[in-house]
């Protein structure tokens, strides 16, 4: 149905906040919820919404990411026009990397000419959220947009971190302000404000246009936000569309969080583990699409000395074994083992981890392939940790990959 739009994944961030899980890959390949990678939930959105032609633009540490991509998201065929393509940068238009946003895609403009799309959508491949795209170009169309903004309303103590926008009756924006010190109030709601979400659907001949045009200025950053988009306002028929407002397949959790931080990050991790989570990731008809190894299934034993371990608000990945210990309100990726009578609480542990007998952790983050000796305590002392390990500003203590004790 919507074989005339292309999809651009920005996949290229560098990810500082959240290191030391960007140490050794790009931010949207960081494993999320015990199976997933964070850019599967953008990759899954276009999959359910039809849109089958996608270039993901990487470039910071970007081989686990393709890997990633090879393994899990071979399922197109170019035979009929059908692709996800990583795009790695090439320096086509100049010497320099990407330099921002809309630098990354106007390098690689030789690619939406050669696809001939009559509309691009952006995306970022670092959000974690379900929405139907279709919905969103349905309106676009009906809009007679050249440029669609998707938006959610935000806090207005947090505003100040999104580009903010108002909008008349009929949802076409008047005023656009990327990051503001003083962001304005919903008129409807002063203590919320109307926020991009950096999803974007363009007119293939403005966005070409937009980019040769910010392209040719020197002062320039490059970004969709402070440099392209507040430009467009007065000139172009730009609109803003409700996330959660549309008809589409995708149940209305209205769940979005931008896991930028280890605090962030990790918060969103622990929603996953609620009673009843605020994203649905459940619907039968809308599943989040992975990679997925040839895994014995999960199980819980009782220890050598016969100790029976515990299970509780957990999720736990393929090939993990609980082995007596205890597991509560916590997020285990494939292949983990916990061993008897340790204790493993409000934390996230990556694949291959190994907690030893005794052991306990609380509030934590544990890279691929640590193995935690028995009897080891982490998360109790800020202070000590601090001298081994990062320290979140809330007190998340992340082990590295493959540290050794």
């Amino acid at each position: 149905m919507f074989d005339k739009t292309l999809s651009i994944i920005m996949a290229g961030g560098i990810g500082k906040r959240l290191h030391p899980l960007t140490a050794d890959r790009a931010k949207p390949a960081v494993p999320f919820g015990g199976k997933y990678r964070i850019i599967d939930f953008t990759l899954t959105n276009c999959l359910h919404s039809k849109l089958r032609r996608i270039l993901v633009l990487t470039q910071y540490k970007s081989q686990s990411l393709q890997k990633h991509l090879l393994d899990g998201w071979t399922i197109f065929s170019p035979e009929i026009a059908e692709y996800i393509m990583h795009v790695p940068p090439q320096m086509r238009t100049g010497e320099s990397w990407y330099t921002g946003t809309a630098d990354a895609i106007f390098q690689n403009i030789y690619l939406i000419e050669r696809s001939n799309p009559n509309n691009i959508l952006i995306l970022s491949g670092d959000h974690i959220y379900r929405m139907d795209y279709a919905a969103m170009i349905r309106f676009h169309r009906e809009q007679k947009a050249q440029l669609t903004i998707a938006c959610m309303d935000v806090p207005i103590a947090e505003a100040s971190a999104f580009g903010i926008m108002s909008v008349d009756d009929a949802y076409r924006i008047s005023e656009f302000h990327e990051k503001p010190q003083n962001p304005q109030a919903m008129p409807d709601n002063p203590d919320r404000a109307l926020a991009s979400m950096g999803i974007y659907i363009f007119e293939r001949n403005l966005l070409c246009s937009a980019l040769q045009d910010d392209h040719d200025l020197a002062e320039s950053s490059h970004d969709f936000g402070k440099d392209i988009i507040p430009k467009l306002i007065n000139t172009h028929r730009v609109c803003a569309y409700r996330f959660g407002g549309e008809l589409g397949r995708v149940t209305q959790d209205r769940y979005w969080r931008d896991v930028g931080t280890i605090d962030s990050y990790y918060a969103a991790n622990m929603d996953l583990v609620a009673p009843v989570p605020p994203m649905n990731l459940y619907q039968p008809d809308w599943p989040i699409r992975t990679y997925h190894g040839q895994n014995p299934p999960a199980r819980m034993v009782s220890g050598p000395s016969g100790q029976a371990g515990q299970l509780l608000n957990s999720l736990l990945s393929s090939g993990t074994v609980i082995c007596g210990g205890h597991v509560r309100h916590s997020v285990l990726s494939p292949h983990v083992q916990v061993d008897e009578n340790a204790v493993v609480e409000d934390t996230i542990l990556f694949e291959g981890v190994h907690v030893g007998a005794g052991a306990h952790l609380t509030r934590c983050i544990v890279d691929k392939n640590v193995k935690i000796p028995p009897g080891e305590r982490i998360g109790f002392d800020h202070a000590a940790d601090a001298n081994r390990f990062t320290v979140s500003d809330s007190g998340i203590t992340v082990v590295p990959k493959g540290y050794r004790f």
